[in-house]
């Protein structure tokens, strides 16, 4: 057959779904939704990891105070003066800088127009929001400035960011503290080590569970309303085209409605890359400019679209006998085989299997042979779900009317109901494997803090020039506050350059320092050396009375130090190490106020522990709000037990991030799929009403008609998908264990889905129910 008559054959199906009437536009129309639902999730994650790159290079174009070792820069006229003031609200980060301009060509930070005077300050456009809103008002009370103006989109990462640059003078005092830095101009070069084999699988497994579902649901959207279809092909095959034909003009139908599907998803995806500007996931926002899609892959969109209609078409009609006087598929269909079903999922473990046990150690992953098997048992799911629910539902016994209806139902075409739920059974099968690995491999990217959140659950630290005692006492007064632990600490050495050995000096009240040590008896005047500290070699040389050591001891290569001299007093008692709060030992001398001499304060910096009530309403925000009022580079931080990888930390808000946009198109593609059975069953149902069946048998036939398939398919996705991460668990060298508390959220959150789209069918179904829908031309 050549291309030209594959061209008029196609083009005549396509004339077919446009210009057929109502009952070929509405088949188009709905098929055209269902693609279009499928392509403007493709072309969002198309555009994905270009706004990740943007945001990144955002990010980067503005890093200023770094941790890189380079010579400290002089004061010059293009010279600025940075300080973070970074700080949170609630559970936001809400990015913070001070800025000093040391001449008239200092470099201004993106987004900014001008650099803010001192009490003023720009602001994101979401902090501004923010503050001023009612629910802003305790940040407002820790960010007082004026608001002079905005920051505009290159100088933030996302449209729900929080960020603000504020006016500062005097900022050159703090310099070397970590907090502040001079700078001659914004940005950094990429210097970010590339992700280890596990994190890369993580990312590769996380965007195939993704884009399936969409995949499978695009496939089953180009066979909406395929009962109808196949009864008008028997009407051409009457009137004189053959079999061979008939299926080229289904497949121009099909073609059609994907073309129409492609315009349908451009404009999805337009509306909600506008709507993505205002939304937040997961604290993850981006601006609209950044969801722009890769042409290459928008492109490749594009063409796989219509052509896997085409495909899908044809792959659908090959058991088909269409006969001018009607269509063989209303006989009893043959049954489905098993044998080629399991070769998929086999095949899938089979490609997986050569890479247990690498792990991080032990190489990196093939990420074509992972795609391919994770692929291959996904698809394994819908392969193997419509047998799985025609050998169920022939077994089925007798039951209400309702339940006879319903199951008599999935005998005739259990098919189109395995169809339906497909999409659902792949996204819950990915979602448990995912979920099934991530709870593998997460003690390897969490660690202990080591900090005893029992003990203490803030910690300031103080800038070198605040008074630790007057800061204590207003933590004290704050709302929420049980108890407050105050040191001043320093480092020793034994010369004034370059020290041999050097330890610390931690001053405190009795009742502090009994936190951090055993004492044998404390009175204010007393002095102590903690003797036999682990990794401490020096105090104990140290120790003796009389000799002069020096308080910040200069380096070589450093900066100009204080160099503070201290004499060991006499009657120094010795005292025993303790683990303290911070999960670490407490080296050195512990002195009391009246044992250190006032001149020795300048060289010491303030670090305060905190007892909270957290029953009290936003009380670490009380204390933030404390800490800034004491001094704006007073930087609080919230204990916390454990940390995560900041990478893999993302991966998880990249995956939940991705799963709601994912199960929000199952949840739109599940109504119009259910809309689309209705409506090819509205005769039916018609017929029925009018013969006296009630409403309700028929509203429950249907809900059954929906739970037994969904049942089914949970209960199949739950069997794949424990066994795809029980897989995953051994490539990465994991113990595996089943995560039943994840798989069972996982189907719980499928279940949901589904009653949530049975619900939303209620009304259309009972409008369908009535006599008139007999009705016909």
């Amino acid at each position: 057959m050549n291309a030209l008559q594959w061209t008029r054959d196609l083009a005549m199906g396509v004339r077919f779904a446009l210009t057929g009437g109502r009952e070929g536009w509405t088949r188009a129309l709905l098929t055209a939704v269902g693609v279009g639902l499928g392509v403007a999730l493709l072309l969002l994650t198309t555009a994905i990891p270009n706004a990740l790159a943007v945001r990144h290079e955002r990010e980067a174009a503005r890093t200023d105070i770094t941790f890189v070792d380079s010579a400290p820069l002089s004061r010059a006229d293009d010279t600025l003066l940075v300080a973070n003031v970074g700080t949170d609200f609630r559970d936001e980060s809400v990015r913070g800088r001070e800025l000093e301009p040391e001449g008239p060509r200092a470099p201004l930070p993106p987004g900014v127009a001008e650099f803010p005077a001192k009490g003023e300050m720009v602001v994101s456009p979401a902090l501004k929001e923010l503050l001023e809103s009612d629910s802003g008002k305790l940040l407002r009370e820790r960010l007082p400035d004026r608001i002079a103006g905005t920051i505009a989109e290159e100088g933030l990462i996302g449209s729900s960011e929080l960020a603000f640059y504020r006016g500062a003078d005097g900022l050159a005092a703090h310099l070397g503290s970590g907090r502040v830095t001079r700078i001659d101009h914004f940005g950094e070069a990429d210097e970010r080590e590339p992700l280890d084999p596990v994190l890369l699988l993580l990312v590769v497994v996380m965007l195939v569970v993704l884009l399936m579902p969409v995949a499978v649901f695009i496939a089953t959207a180009v066979r909406f309303g395929g009962e109808r279809r196949d009864r008008r092909l028997a009407a051409l095959r009457l009137v004189g085209s053959d079999s061979r034909m008939t299926r080229r003009i289904a497949a121009g139908e099909a073609m059609a409605g994907a073309v129409l599907g492609l315009l349908f998803g451009a404009g999805f995806f337009l509306i909600g890359r506008q709507l993505a500007g205002h939304a937040e996931v997961w604290h993850v926002s981006v601006f609209p400019s950044y969801l722009d899609p890769s042409p290459a892959l928008a492109l490749l969109v594009a063409v796989t679209v219509p052509a896997a209609a085409v495909l899908v078409t044809l792959f659908a009609l090959r058991g088909v006998v269409i006969e001018p006087l009607g269509v063989v598929r209303t006989a009893r269909p043959a049954r489905r085989r098993l044998w080629w079903r399991l070769l998929l999922p086999l095949g899938g473990l089979a490609m997986l299997y050569p890479m247990f046990g690498q792990g991080n150690d032990d190489g990196e992953f093939n990420q074509y042979l992972v795609v391919g098997g994770v692929v291959l048992l996904l698809v394994g799911v819908t392969a193997l779900l419509p047998w799985l629910v025609e050998r169920v539902v022939t077994r089925l016994g007798t039951g209400g009317v309702s339940w006879q209806l319903a199951v008599r139902r999935l005998q005739v075409s259990s098919g189109t109901s395995a169809r339906t739920v497909n999409g659902i059974a792949v996204a819950v099968a990915g979602a448990i494997a995912l979920q099934m690995l991530l709870a593998g491999v997460d003690g390897d990217y969490t660690k202990d803090t080591a900090y005893d959140v029992t003990r203490a659950q803030m910690q300031v630290s103080l800038p070198e020039d605040v008074p630790v005692t007057s800061a204590a006492a207003k933590f004290g007064r704050t709302k929420g506050v049980r108890g407050v632990d105050a040191y001043s600490e320093g480092y020793l050495g034994d010369r004034r350059e370059d020290p041999e050995r050097s330890t610390m000096l931690t001053v405190g009240d009795c009742a502090a320092l009994r936190e951090i040590a055993t004492l044998p008896s404390c009175r204010d005047g007393d002095a102590f050396a903690v003797i036999g500290a682990e990794y401490d070699t020096d105090t104990e040389k140290l120790a003796a009375p009389g000799r002069t050591l020096y308080l910040d001891p200069s380096y070589e290569g450093g900066p100009k130090s204080k160099e503070i001299p201290w004499t060991v007093p006499e009657g120094v008692k010795e005292a025993r190490p303790r683990i303290g709060p911070t999960g670490t030992e407490q080296m050195g001398f512990l002195v009391t106020p009246k044992a250190l001499a006032a001149t020795a304060g300048p060289a010491l910096t303030g670090q305060i522990y905190l007892r909270l009530d957290e029953s009290v309403p936003d009380v670490q925000d009380l204390v933030r709000n404390t800490a800034a009022a004491v001094d704006p580079l007073a930087s609080p931080m919230t204990w916390s037990a454990v940390e995560r990888n900041e990478r893999f930390t993302a991966i998880r808000t990249a995956l939940f991030a991705g799963a709601a946009c994912v199960l929000a198109l199952i949840g739109a593609s599940l109504l119009v799929s259910q809309l689309e059975q209705l409506r090819e069953r509205r005769k039916l149902l018609s017929s029925l009403v009018a013969f006296g069946t009630r409403r309700r048998t028929l509203g429950l036939s249907v809900l059954w008609q929906t739970a037994i398939p969904i049942g089914l398919g949970l209960l199949l996705a739950s069997a794949v998908g424990v066994t795809l991460g029980a897989v995953l668990l051994r490539m990465t060298d994991t113990t595996v264990r089943v995560d039943w508390s994840g798989v069972l959220s996982m189907t719980g959150i499928g279940a949901a889905v589904v009653l949530v789209v049975t619900l939303l069918s209620l009304p259309p179904l009972l409008r369908l129910m009535r006599p008139d829908g007999l009705r016909t031309e």
